[in-house]
């Protein structure tokens, strides 16, 4: 049985480059592209308004953008090294600078993937040689607590994606040569090594019952694997193009993946199947984001090269 998604409504041109990232909170979606600019539009109006501007935020523009799960914080990288975080102010709604990771910008290529803790405490960096850095970002120093390698040191693979797990019990990465880890947060250890993709992986995500991990790539084949044991225990096929961004839907019932060629594709887990393709445009997709869920029918988010941000719901019997 397939499901069915409408676009509901697009931001042309929200960007005057490729939008190379977005995040979601429950009232919004803040995007990052080539631009100096974030913008972060309104989640709550069915006509997506531009809600705030964020000028100079990145001044070689921004590659990574992240929210917190409850909304609060964000974060967010440039082309110049540097990574910034971000706070909401819960009556407004608008996002101020809350400081900058200072041992990031020191030389390029510090900071590349990024990820943040449920509640904004923490965050998870990748840098080029593939370490993983995990940045207390509450106090004012903003001090590095863990730092995971992943190769003899400083000859790691380019860490290109990660992500920290609902529970802030583990950290996984996925990395240029294909290899994927997981890290256990408390012991401050390589927890598995995961093989099964042997091209770049560019996106990692955590199932919200912290049971799976997926993993994705230049490959184009979707790898769920089990936290538990570490074992590979099946693949979503069906991409002909990169995989380029992985998002779980909030119940862990389906999990949305987008590519280079331009589709964004459903897929039940429990089928291990797509069940919803869509595209708007050729032009590769470089994220694609569930809206949390609210009062409202399932919701996502994509973004890429064409420069505009597509929302798309889904279609209810009513």
């Amino acid at each position: 049985m397939s499901k069915q998604y409408l676009t509901t409504h697009t931001v042309d041109n929200a960007h005057i480059t490729d939008i190379f990232s977005i995040a979601t909170t429950s009232k919004a979606v803040i995007s990052g592209s080539g631009s100096s600019t974030l913008h972060v539009h309104d989640t709550t109006d069915p006509s997506f308004p531009l809600k705030q501007s964020i000028s100079d935020a990145h001044k070689l523009g921004c590659h990574h953008v992240c929210t917190s799960r409850n909304g609060n914080v964000a974060a967010s990288a440039g082309f110049g090294g540097e990574v910034k975080i971000w706070k909401v102010d819960s009556d407004t709604g608008e996002w101020s600078l809350d400081g900058e990771i200072r041992g990031s910008s020191s030389k390029p290529g510090e900071a590349w993937a990024m990820a943040l803790s449920e509640n904004g405490s923490y965050l998870a960096t990748t840098t080029n040689d593939g370490r993983v850095n995990v940045w207390d970002v509450m106090g004012e120093k903003k001090p590095k607590i863990r730092e995971y390698e992943t190769g003899s040191a400083g000859s790691g693979s380019f860490g290109m994606s990660v992500d920290l797990s609902r529970d802030g019990k583990y950290t996984a990465s996925g990395h240029q040569n294909g290899s994927v880890y997981i890290f256990n947060n408390d012991t401050g250890r390589v927890l598995y090594s995961l093989s099964g993709l042997a091209k770049p992986v560019r996106s990692v995500a955590f199932s919200p019952g912290n049971t799976r991990l997926a993993a994705a790539g230049d490959a184009g084949i979707i790898a769920l694997y089990d936290i538990k044991h570490g074992e590979h225990v099946g693949n979503l096929t069906g991409h002909s193009s990169w995989v380029t961004s992985l998002d779980w839907s909030d119940t862990g019932e389906y999990l949305l993946s987008g590519s280079m060629d331009g589709k964004v594709k459903v897929w039940s887990i429990e089928r291990s199947a797509c069940v919803a393709t869509h595209s708007e445009t050729d032009k590769a997709l470089w994220s694609v984001k569930w809206l949390p869920k609210t009062v409202r029918s399932e919701m996502f988010c994509t973004a890429g090269a064409n420069r505009s941000l597509s929302f798309y719901r889904e279609a209810t019997g009513g």
